[in-house]
């Protein structure tokens, strides 16, 4: 599922949708067509990305324009809350970002392994055990839940580093989103920014005052 803000998608786009060819390309229109053609790019390696066994309890959710702002400003207030400045800055961040990708997992799905990772002695106790809601997210999570979601990340990132596009995994935004009712199925969830500038805007940031 993509969420798009039919406002902020380029001429660009609307035209080539529509069969229209147009003799010139404006940077921004070019710069703004590419970030989201590299985004679903990102989507699809969260899928075809290794999973444990096979299994693939990942989720992903493309947010752009206001959708993505009001999540901007659900990690402000969460900062104000918590006293943590870190949200702020990274709400900054993903303001002046063009999209957000997030990645979730439904940890809540036993291996069948019985490693013990998860802390219960085999995945029958860890099936039965209560679940738990935390300030973010839901536990107890299976480790090869959580090892299928790090892997889904970097394999989002690689392809965003291989087009050249500007990203940054965040923890905060996938807190916010889910906050928000975002990928409902996942019991952790990450955002992953994306930008194109003349330098990353997700290095040399600022704190708040």
């Amino acid at each position: 599922m993509k969420m798009h803000n039919n406002a902020r998608i380029p001429l660009l786009t609307r035209s080539l949708s529509r069969g229209i060819r147009m003799p010139f390309v404006s940077s921004r229109d070019g710069e703004t067509q590419g970030v989201l053609r590299a985004a679903e790019l990102m989507m699809v390696s969260c899928r075809t990305a290794p999973k444990s066994g096979g299994v693939d309890d990942i989720q992903t959710l493309l947010v752009t324009g206001d959708e993505k702002d009001k999540i901007a400003e659900e990690m402000e207030k969460i900062g104000d809350e918590r006293r943590i400045d870190g949200f702020k800055r990274d709400a900054a961040n993903l303001k002046r970002s063009e999209a957000l990708l997030l990645v979730g997992v439904n940890g809540k799905r036993s291996f069948g392994l019985s490693c013990g990772a998860c802390g219960h002695s085999t995945c029958q106790e860890f099936d039965a055990a209560a679940r738990i809601t935390g300030l973010d997210f839901e536990g107890p999570t299976c480790v090869f839940k959580s090892i299928d979601l790090g892997i889904a990340l970097g394999s989002a990132v690689k392809m965003a580093s291989d087009l050249n596009v500007d990203n940054r995994i965040m923890y905060r935004a996938g807190t916010a989103a889910k906050r928000l009712g975002h990928l409902a199925g996942s019991s952790v969830v990450m955002g992953i920014p994306i930008s194109v500038s003349g330098k990353s805007i997700y290095f040399d940031r600022k704190w708040p005052k």
